[in-house]
């Protein structure tokens, strides 16, 4: 027979339940049982990878002192381990006696906690020890509390050589019905190797880290497969729509910021005439632009389009722009895309 300690509380001098679970300890192994405690404060970093330990345990003793307010965040973090990575057909069969000493208040809400969890877990509680100790030499000044702790150890080793059965619980029910809990549908060796991967801080960076590189890769291919939209027209439809004006001069770079693959404009304009081409990275460190404007494709439509020009996507925040705001303020009128300025050089045509 094994039995397992696991101990929730800070392991300090004094601690009235190290002293109840040391004194079980030595009573189960005068009955020849196999005692195995574990220190929860010390393995805080591995509290997941615990539940492995359930396997080979016929029974167990959940420890923690009250100093404040309930049990203590280590064995919750361990029964939350249980609920999700355990295997609850070895839990169904494990004895657990809960043992929760008192400094302040509260040792039967803590030792109804621990029942009422491993119930909830599937598993089989006993009765378990409570009560509130100042201090660890009370026990030694009362024979009487030292015997009630052997009868404790001997009982639970009565419960789990004779196999006592329980009765329902009603939680039981109830968890079957409202639980809203997914299972993860693991075999107990995958969650046991799960718990042993969640607390493992290398492994877990290094699968981030991977995956961050998975989805760039695939995000870089999938725009890869996007056919680059054809510049060479964008800049014919700038030159077919071009007006020159006599108070406007200099070169114009436009980059599509959403369109990687999608080579940037050099517009020039002067009185003279017009100037156009698709420019790659290596072209642009060549050539000075008097203004670059960035935006996006489809900002670029809507102005190509006419549903909207350069000043007023500016104004929206949808062109950032670097260079003389001189020549923004003119772009509109050197390029008028829009279905106003259309009418007006008809008119003018016209005349």
């Amino acid at each position: 027979m094994k039995i397992n300690i696991y101990y929730g509380g800070r392991g300090i001098i004094d601690d009235p339940s190290l002293y109840v679970i040391s004194r079980m300890a030595d009573v189960l192994k005068e009955l020849r049982v196999e005692v195995q405690q574990y220190n929860l404060f010390e393995q805080k970093n591995s509290i997941t990878a615990l539940v492995g330990t359930l396997r080979d345990a016929d029974g167990i003793i959940l420890a923690s002192t009250v100093e404040w307010y309930g049990i203590g965040g280590w064995l919750m973090q361990f029964l939350d381990s249980c609920w999700l990575y355990g295997d609850k057909e070895k839990i169904s069969k494990l004895y657990m006696m809960p043992v929760v000493m008192s400094t302040t208040y509260g040792e039967r809400d803590g030792m109804t906690s621990l029942q009422v969890a491993w119930e909830v877990l599937g598993g089989l509680p006993c009765d378990g020890i409570c009560g509130y100790i100042a201090e660890t030499k009370v026990f030694d000044e009362n024979p009487e509390y030292i015997r009630l702790l052997d009868k404790k150890a001997e009982n639970l080793y009565r419960m789990i050589s004779q196999k006592i059965t329980a009765l329902p619980a009603s939680n039981q029910v109830v968890k079957q019905k409202v639980s809203l809990t997914k299972s993860a549908d693991l075999t107990p060796q995958e969650s046991e190797q799960l718990s042993k991967y969640v607390v493992d801080d290398k492994y877990v960076k290094t699968q981030k880290a991977d995956l961050e590189e998975l989805s760039f890769l695939f995000r870089n291919k999938l725009k890869g497969s996007e056919p680059a939209p054809n510049t060479g027209e964008y800049v014919n439809r700038f030159h077919k729509r071009f007006s020159p004006r006599p108070d406007v001069e200099g070169t114009y770079e436009l980059i599509v910021s959403d369109k990687p693959s999608m080579k940037a404009m050099l517009l020039h304009v002067d009185s003279k005439g017009f100037q156009g081409q698709a420019a790659s990275i290596s072209e642009l460190s060549d050539v000075k632009a008097d203004a670059r404007l960035e935006l996006t494709w489809d900002t670029l439509n809507r102005i190509v389009d006419g549903r909207t020009n350069f000043q007023r996507s500016f104004m929206e925040g949808n062109i950032r722009m670097k260079g003389d705001f001189k020549l923004l303020s003119a772009i509109d009128k050197v390029f008028p895309f829009g279905i106003e300025a259309e009418s007006k050089r008809k008119d003018t045509r016209m005349e």
